[in-house]
């Protein structure tokens, strides 16, 4: 099968081709991060009209790439929730009219478990059931996965995503956006045992980031500490945030296999403190490589080619949040 990704659901467009047989054939993503730095986060309304400029001439560009005949397509693919309503509403009006139009079957698909089946694109023998640990600008969640690949959600954070807070501690740093590579580069200058931030919640297995965006904020206005040092104990306290949570789950669930995914994932610093931690405990951590890691078109495709045979289809009528299979909250 031919397999056409769609996805529009914050600030990247992006499509993809996934072959069945062979991967992915092409990927175009087209960032919006510069249309969005000088406001200093993601403008809902400039999102979705650049997604609009930008969705018939990537879906051009991608088939005169892979050469392949839009006719040739077998199934598309859009995410229709969760993300920004506009931007959703964006993909799924042109996925829906691709699809009427070339008499395809079309697959909604939530975008989070979408990031979680990008770690399998580049791992073809990985299977659950696992856990998948999603960090992202706008989500910091737990799910437990089954053999059926169904999602039940054991964890969430009650207040900031942990990407969020990396933004707005950027921001109080006066780092540009996106604030986590900022952030990540600082630190590799610093002290991360020179200040003991909090970890939340501690005897819970949900997230807070809260207390801890506050925390930082007091350092700050006290000036005793070098930023360098504040952005090293930042992201140590972010770690131990993680390991307080998966710890707890790891054990109640029994499952070795954790899927880590999502725009926070790049974070080299997360990604080497989680893999020593584990390593040394017979965990097996998975991530997506860095270019999967943010909103891709690839994770949408090959998504909607596994839940295929869930016969999980969007209609005409139904539109962006009416369809949402297999996620159980």
């Amino acid at each position: 099968m031919l397999v056409l990704g769609i996805e529009t659901s914050c600030d990247e467009t992006s499509m993809a081709i996934y072959d069945s047989k062979k991967g992915i054939k092409g990927s175009i993503i087209s960032s919006q991060i510069n249309l969005h730095k000088k406001f200093g986060g993601v403008v809902p309304e400039i999102a979705s009209r650049n997604h609009l400029l930008k969705l018939e001439d990537i879906f051009l560009t991608l088939l005169n790439d892979t050469k392949i005949d839009k006719k040739d397509i077998d199934l598309i693919g859009v995410t229709n929730t969760p993300g920004l309503i506009g931007s959703l509403f964006v993909g799924v009006a042109f996925a829906k009219g691709l699809a009427y139009g070339l008499k395809k079957p079309l697959v909604p698909v939530n975008h989070l478990a979408a990031h979680t089946l990008s770690c399998e694109i580049e791992n073809p023998t990985l299977k659950p059931p696992y856990l998948s640990f999603i960090i992202s600008g706008g989500h910091t969640h737990i799910y437990k996965v089954d053999k059926a690949y169904n999602f039940y959600l054991l964890s969430h954070t009650v207040d900031d995503a942990v990407g969020e807070c990396y933004d707005k501690v950027a921001k109080m740093m006066n780092l540009p956006y996106p604030g986590g590579p900022e952030i990540e580069k600082l630190a590799l200058k610093g002290d991360e045992y020179k200040i003991k931030f909090p970890v939340a919640l501690k005897n819970s297995t949900n997230f807070s980031f809260s207390g801890l965006k506050t925390a930082v904020l007091n350092v700050l206005e006290k000036k005793e500490y070098l930023l360098e040092d504040i952005a090293a104990s930042f992201q140590f306290a972010i770690f131990n945030n993680f390991i307080n949570k998966l710890d707890k789950i790891i054990y109640k669930s029994k499952i070795k296999k954790i899927l880590i995914s999502g725009g926070v994932s790049a974070n080299s610093y997360l990604r080497n403190k989680l893999s020593t931690y584990y390593s040394t405990k017979g965990i097996k951590l998975f991530f997506p490589s860095k270019r999967l890691c943010t909103d891709n078109g690839d994770m949408i495709a090959y998504t909607a080619y596994k839940f295929f045979n869930k016969r999980k289809f969007m209609g005409v009528k139904e539109t962006a949040y009416d369809v949402m299979p297999y996620i159980t909250n």
